[in-house]
């Protein structure tokens, strides 16, 4: 899939400057969907707008600087830059970034509108052009289903389109939270229905859907205001232990955690849903912008730098774990130069922003030699060892006995043991495990909803507190952000001026 040709992009685009979609569905000629060859090539292009600047690698800025995890040097190597002061603090404002990833993701939405609508599918598919049908729509409606998940948990309310916009229909009020929660998950069962596997390699399974399915009912567990009818916690919980058990067994762990993050790894064995990426098809920039400066040889930023605390726990909980080397980047050698280039903690004496916190060292190039600022690798957005973790808190949640063997299995991986949270109290387990998730996934793309998934004053005792009052490496308010403590700006991004300016049903 990595090198395909996307050649009905254009037609299936509907670019437009805001989530009305005020592209003329009149130019789209519904034939072109008749066909497998078509069909794939429209489901191509939902992938590839996924892989846009606009929809991933500015969703992977926003998600990430929102979490309370990360700071960043980019537009200045200061505390009060313009992104330290608003979306890294917790105090987000009508930024160029977050409206470009709305506007990417909902021009990506468009496109599995298109999809759902105009391909046809059988109820029992039996033939191989009905299998390709039914599977490509099943991803058209999963795709639909993550957009609006990843939405909606930033944003809150927010327009939803189910069908494709006409002259009488281009402006969309918002729908409430609980209210794509309830499309999402009628989404997301029609993907688990109709995804087959026809597609194979590089394209997601049934089982994605099924771990989009667990990752919504973990979050209505926890989120009373947003259940329906008479179903408790306890019954969500369920739910989500169910879906996800779907899942268990149908992937494995890779043996090196390092390679997930290589383009020599790609589509293994863990990966439940994966973007594909392409130097030359899609001109993926993660390489230039999360790359540290001068660790390759062309041009790099480095714009992500967690916090110099958040590695500090991580390192005080399991000292000797391979996943520190494969997450954070301080010590590396100038790739133009020769030169040594330090960051905390191989400099303890935290005097600049720039060297007072670690790199994220996921997504950057990991060749030295890499004279692009393009790049080709792939971006795991769901993976098995997520997966194990959700099954570890739900039992947790549950009483059902199986936590501890859900949580031993991913820190096998790593020669590592649970740590001592792991074996007391629910509460203790609990907050294990929430650290768990940064330990084995930070920058992944969760760490914002996990951080907020339990409510405000989850967010504040566990993220923001203890980021502001840590002692170890110590807050010194000249390299350390001070994460906003108000409830109001920290759990929801601003709807985009650039929607409110042209929908006229938003104000």
């Amino acid at each position: 899939m990595k090198n395909l040709k996307f050649i009905l992009v254009l037609i299936f685009g509907f670019l437009s400057s805001s989530c009305n979609l005020d592209e003329d569905p009149i130019f789209l000629d519904r034939t072109l969907y008749d066909n497998p060859e078509s069909a794939t090539a429209a489901l191509d292009g939902i992938y590839q707008k996924l892989t846009t600047y606009d929809s991933m690698e500015r969703r992977y800025w926003v998600i990430n600087g929102f979490s309370g995890c990360f700071i960043t040097t980019r537009q200045g190597n200061r505390i009060n830059s313009p992104f330290n002061s608003s979306l890294m603090s917790l105090k987000p404002n009508q930024d160029q970034a977050s409206e470009a990833y709305w506007r990417g993701m909902y021009a990506a939405i468009a496109q599995t509108n298109a999809a759902i609508e105009n391909i046809t599918v059988v109820e029992n598919p039996i033939t191989n052009d009905e299998l390709l049908f039914s599977d490509i729509v099943g991803q058209a409606y999963f795709i639909r289903a993550w957009a609006y998940f990843d939405l909606t948990r930033l944003f809150k309310d927010i327009p939803l389109w189910t069908e494709l916009p006409d002259q009488n229909n281009l402006n969309r009020a918002k729908s409430t939270t609980k209210e794509i929660y309830a499309q999402v998950i009628s989404d997301a069962k029609m993907a688990a229905s109709l995804i087959n596997g026809t597609k194979g390699i590089g394209y997601p399974k049934q089982y994605a859907a099924n771990m989009l399915l667990a990752k919504l009912y973990m979050t209505l567990a926890t989120n009373a205001d947003l259940r329906e009818g008479s179903l408790t916690e306890a019954d969500y919980w369920q739910m989500a232990y169910t879906e996800a058990e779907k899942v268990y067994g149908q992937y494995s762990l890779v043996a090196d955690y390092s390679s997930i993050f290589t383009d020599s790894n790609e589509n293994n064995s863990e990966s439940i849903f994966e973007l594909q990426m392409s130097q030359d098809a899609t001109n993926s920039q993660m390489g230039r912008n999360f790359t540290p400066n001068n660790y390759k040889v062309a041009q790099s930023f480095g714009w992500f730098k967690i916090h110099a605390d958040v590695f500090e726990t991580h390192r005080g909980t399991y000292p000797n774990d391979p996943r520190i080397d494969a997450t954070y980047l301080y010590d590396y050698t100038n790739a133009n130069t020769g030169n040594q280039i330090l960051a905390y903690p191989a400099i303890t004496t935290r005097l600049n922003v720039r060297t007072s916190h670690p790199f994220l060292f996921k997504f950057a190039e990991k060749d030295t030699t890499h004279s692009n600022q393009y790049n080709s690798q792939n971006i795991v957005v769901y993976r098995y060892a997520d997966l194990l973790l959700m099954l570890a808190e739900i039992s947790n949640e549950l009483q059902n006995g199986q936590q501890l063997g859900y949580v031993t299995e991913v820190l096998n991986r790593v020669g590592m043991t649970p740590q001592v949270g792991f074996l007391g109290s629910q509460e203790e387990f609990r907050d294990a495990i929430m650290n768990e998730y940064r330990f084995e996934l930070i920058g992944e793309g969760e760490d914002a909803h996990n951080n907020r998934r339990r409510g405000f004053n989850y967010l504040l005792n566990n993220t923001i507190l203890t980021h502001n009052n840590n002692t170890n490496p110590g807050f010194k308010p000249f390299v350390d952000l001070l994460l906003s403590t108000d409830p109001t700006g920290t759990m929801t991004l601003p709807i985009p001026q650039s929607e409110i300016n042209t929908n006229e049903l938003i104000n």
